[in-house]
């Protein structure tokens, strides 16, 4: 009997046993059911864990398996939330202005109607204008599409001439963060078209759902993010398993002797780190609508570099190491500086943990890297070889 690709890699069958009971869990213990164990607020905060399980998948499989050390992947994460943030917040906002206009003796004209909601969204930052970059902010579809192009193409024109000029190493990462720090900074400008440093907001409430609870969007929300979760995980580890990901790894492991084989090196890192992009916009854009806002802070370079340390701890080159790793340094962080961690009084000082929350995670960094350099994932295995 022919084996398929998931049944020859059990480990893919695993993740997605416990990614569906932890979802089938979570929904029967809601406040949807009536259950309400586990508030509407505590399901936004997995749900959003989600969403960063899964950038981190993209980010394991460009550094763990292809060795780019990017640190300019959660910029695409944030351009995901931008593309799908505009139309939230031009559709939310028109629907405003047409109820408030709807009592006039005459209705309002579609230029009134546009005025009205470029004032309402842009006079924060002194404008009454669209910026031309809100084009089709009024069309779901056109905006959907942005999602996958606009970090696809970024990470395209990056990808092919940092490659094409064969820039490798610690020169390649400081590219890529100095591409996520410029474009923060742009964004931070008023005149950026994405209201600087104000960002976009309101994007928890959903167009043509007014009537639905939190309750429901949130948790619909949440399956939405544990299906492109399981997908996404699917689609690469069928690509680090494949022909295709033998490459890569070899590229990781010694490029030369890749390129010397005959592989064309600059196009498998190129495919490799515009997919990878892809997936972080994508994550982005479920995400954001359920933080409710995006500043440009979201794409500031620290957020890259807390990336890499997720990949990290959770053991890079292992696509479950990852979402283990940003699944439990996600949730520590929601518990430390949430105050749920209890102050530690010393008498002359007292600890206090949304202060001293990423010391910890420095210092947990560091002891991963120099007592489990393969992250809690190599542990993992570690385990199931001595059980087997």
């Amino acid at each position: 009997m022919r084996k398929t690709f998931i049944t020859e890699n059990p480990s893919i069958l695993w993740f997605l046993l416990v990614l569906s009971i932890f979802t089938l869990g979570v929904t029967v213990l809601s406040e949807v059911t009536g259950v309400a164990l586990i508030s509407t607020s505590f399901v936004k905060t997995l749900g959003k864990t989600l969403c960063l399980c899964l950038v981190a998948v993209a980010m394991d499989v460009v550094w763990g398996y292809c060795g780019i050390l990017s640190l300019g992947h959660f910029a695409f994460f944030g351009l995901g939330g931008y593309a799908i943030g505009m139309w939230l917040m031009y559709a939310r906002t028109e629907a405003i202005v047409i109820e408030s206009l709807a009592s006039q003796p005459l209705p309002p004209a579609p230029e009134e109607i546009t005025s009205a909601i470029s004032n309402q969204i842009f006079g924060v930052v002194g404008s009454s204008e669209f910026p031309f970059i809100w084009a089709f902010a009024d069309s779901l579809f056109l905006q959907l599409i942005f999602v996958v192009l606009t970090p696809g193409l970024l990470a395209l024109g990056f990808g092919w001439l940092a490659f094409r000029s064969r820039v490798t190493g610690v020169y390649l990462s400081i590219l890529t963060q100095a591409m996520t720090l410029a474009l923060s900074l742009y964004l931070f400008q008023n005149d950026s078209g994405l209201r600087g440093n104000n960002g976009l907001s309101g994007l928890q409430n959903i167009p043509g759902f007014e009537d639905a609870s939190q309750a429901s969007i949130s948790l619909v929300f949440f399956w939405v993010s544990a299906l492109a979760l399981g997908l996404c995980y699917i689609f690469f580890a069928w690509i680090v398993a494949g022909k295709m990901g033998s490459v890569i790894k070899g590229i990781r492991d010694n490029e030369a002797r890749v390129r010397f084989l005959g592989y064309d090196v600059e196009r498998y890192k190129l495919f490799v780190f515009t997919i990878t992009a892809i997936v972080s916009g994508i994550a982005g854009a479920l995400y954001y609508p359920q933080a409710g806002i995006i500043n440009p802070g979201e794409i500031a370079p620290i957020a890259s570099i807390y990336l890499a340390v997720w990949v990290a701890i959770g053991g890079r080159g292992r696509l479950y190491g990852a979402v283990i790793g940003a699944a439990f340094v996600s949730l520590l962080s929601s518990w430390f500086t949430g105050g749920g961690a209890p102050d530690i009084p010393l008498g002359f000082y007292t600890i206090q943990w949304t202060d001293w929350w990423l010391v910890l995670l420095g210092f947990s960094f560091v002891a991963v890297t120099l007592f489990f350099p393969q992250g809690i994932g190599g542990l993992f295995d570690k385990l199931v070889r001595k059980d087997t």
